[in-house]
């Protein structure tokens, strides 16, 4: 009431000041709902321009596939992987996210929630009871059976991959920190999801082209960094003589410009923690664990963690090997080229880095099981933003990062590669004392992984070279693998089959010096953790070896001659793209 009289009984010329202050904030408001209104017609107008644009080049793309079906002789119908067949899938999928995120879940998305909750419940309770799992177990478990026995009824040599799977396995239990305190849904769940990416992304025709469409559009777009490179290097260094620091490595900052990219505008964070989530539900994991094994599918060893790095110092130990293990189980995209150019299958390589991502927690659970309890949950994670200004100022850092990473490949293949010829300069000495003739690294490398070689699926004729391939990559580093194993392809050393597991066994940063890598990035992170680190470091470095080998098991259970002959052609197609 006092406040009203202070109002009351002020003159015209004595306004007081909260008058005042209302009257400009009124004045104020005004002035942004105008702004408000005028952005807003801008923003309809644009989105207006766009669609309509869209629309009216997809009008003219239809016109010319039509006309030009007419008259069609070869590759007539919609090819889904290029031309007009792509632009339709990408369209549908770009449209049905937007429907989806824009109009259908803000509207119906509590309602649809609402009326699923009930079945949602009861399914729920159903499947957390023990024996419903062990009842959906055994029903998936004779349902692949059934399918391995009628599909290798004619080829029963693949059937050695399994043996390959309960040696690794065994291996791994024998590893184990806590064997007793083993969590085995994770380890059952990984398995099945293991086989099941491999019947999508191997067997099944369509899985098959998928992917294969995949590795084939990566390698073309990785091609196009040859165009830089000619600019700075020369035509000579790159094309002509096609020299590995200049031709291959330039990729890398190519890459790295787009992830950078992706980063800024937040694709890739969203990507990554809804496949992290994907796996976080399938398998129980925890959310840094399931961040971190979908971000290294696509991430480097180095870069991923940094999506998680306010969260490193609160980790269990459990979940530092996961995360340390994650690294060294899977190959970053900004290499990819390297390997390519060496032979290896881009759909192959990106294959292997999708069904690591569960075979990594599968074994890693059962290496280093969880004794503590986690800090982190899918309430209280936060992605971590970017600190760039711009999209212009994300590409710049993104280019300008890559040289830190060429710079440490580059380093990395001369004092190992010095290494190697070292060691076998002395070891050939140490032979020719005692009348042994060629006696090397490699030699050794091949006698003690030749075993595991042969149990993975490979002939006993090809083990021997095999695991040397995976001895050296092991040892020195996946980059001496992959080109030691090239060369293997070309000279048709090995058969196809061969080849094939050896690229998914050795498509993995699990070497001494990603060790050193990992240790020093976490460390960096968290110094408070640097004891913890170190103590995980080790079973974290099997882990990942264990996931590669066990991920080439499953190519060598599921693929076939005739499928791994196509591959490898179409390796050597990109080999020859990516060097001319």
């Amino acid at each position: 009431m006092a406040l009203n009289d202070k109002y009351i009984h002020r003159t015209e010329n004595d306004q007081p000041s909260e008058a005042i202050a209302l009257s400009n904030l009124d004045e104020s408001d005004s002035r942004p709902r105008g702004e408000d209104k005028h952005s807003r017609i801008r923003r309809y107008g644009t989105i207006t321009a766009i669609n309509g644009t869209v629309a009216v080049f997809f009008a003219f793309a239809t016109h010319r596939y039509i006309y030009h079906e007419k008259d069609c002789t070869t590759n007539c119908g919609m090819q889904w992987c290029d031309g007009y067949g792509m632009l339709v899938l990408l369209l549908a999928f770009v449209y049905s996210g937007l429907l989806y995120f824009l109009f259908l879940k803000p509207r119906i998305g509590s309602t649809v929630s609402r009326l699923l909750a009930p079945p949602k419940s009861t399914l729920s309770n159903m499947f957390h009871k023990k024996m419903t799992k062990a009842i959906v177990g055994a029903i998936v478990l004779l349902g692949f059976a059934l399918f391995l026995y009628f599909d290798s009824r004619h080829d029963a040599s693949r059937l050695m991959s399994l043996t390959g799977m309960v040696v690794l396995l065994a291996l791994s239990f024998l590893c184990s920190k806590h064997p007793k305190r083993i969590n085995y849904r994770p380890v059952f769940i990984g398995l099945l999801v293991q086989a099941l990416l491999g019947l999508f992304c191997i067997r099944w025709d369509v899985g098959r082209s998928i992917f294969a469409c995949i590795g084939a559009k990566v390698d073309t777009f990785l091609h196009y960094s040859s165009i830089g490179a000619s600019f700075v290097y020369g035509d000579a260094l790159i094309n002509k003589y096609a020299v590995f620091a200049f031709s291959v490595l330039s990729v890398i900052y190519f890459f790295s410009f787009f992830i950078s990219i992706l980063y800024y505008v937040g694709a890739m964070q969203w990507f990554v923690l809804k496949l992290g989530w994907i796996l976080q539900s399938i398998m129980g994991t925890t959310v840094c664990e399931s961040i971190m094994a979908a971000s290294n599918i696509f991430l480097g060893m180095s870069e991923s963690p940094l999506m998680i790095k306010p969260y490193v110092k609160d980790l269990t130990h459990s979940e530092l090997h996961v995360i340390m293990a994650s690294g060294f189980a899977t190959v970053s995209g900004t290499v990819l080229a390297a390997y390519i150019s060496f032979g290896a299958s881009p759909g192959h390589l990106i294959t292997a880095s999708v069904i690591s991502a569960p075979a990594v927690l599968c074994v890693s659970k059962i290496i280093y099981p969880e004794v503590e309890e986690s800090k982190t949950s899918t309430e209280n994670i936060q992605m971590e933003e970017t600190t760039d200004t711009s999209i212009v100022d994300a590409a710049c850092n993104g280019a300008n990062a890559a040289t830190s990473l060429i710079l440490g490949i580059i380093a990395n293949l001369i004092a190992f590669v010095s290494f190697v010829a070292f060691i076998n300069g002395l070891l050939g000495w140490l032979g020719m004392l005692v009348g042994v003739e060629e006696v090397s690294l490699e030699w050794f490398c091949g006698y003690i992984f030749r075993p595991l070689a042969f149990v993975m699926g490979v002939s006993w004729k090809d083990s021997e070279h095999v695991g040397k391939i995976i001895g050296i990559k092991t040892v020195v580093n996946e980059f001496v693998a992959y080109q030691q194993l090239g060369a293997l392809m070309k000279n048709q050393t090995i058969t196809s089959r061969s080849s094939t597991i050896a690229t998914y066994a050795i498509c993995g940063f699990a070497n001494p010096s990603s060790l050193g890598i990992m240790i020093g990035a976490l460390s960096a992170m968290a110094p408070s953790r640097r004891s913890a680190i170190t103590s995980v470091s080790f079973r974290s470095f099997i882990a990942g070896s264990i996931a590669c080998f066990m991920t080439a098991c499953i190519a060598g259970l599921l693929i076939d001659d005739s499928q791994s002959m196509a591959m490898q052609q179409r390796a050597l197609g990109a080999t020859a793209n990516l060097t001319l």
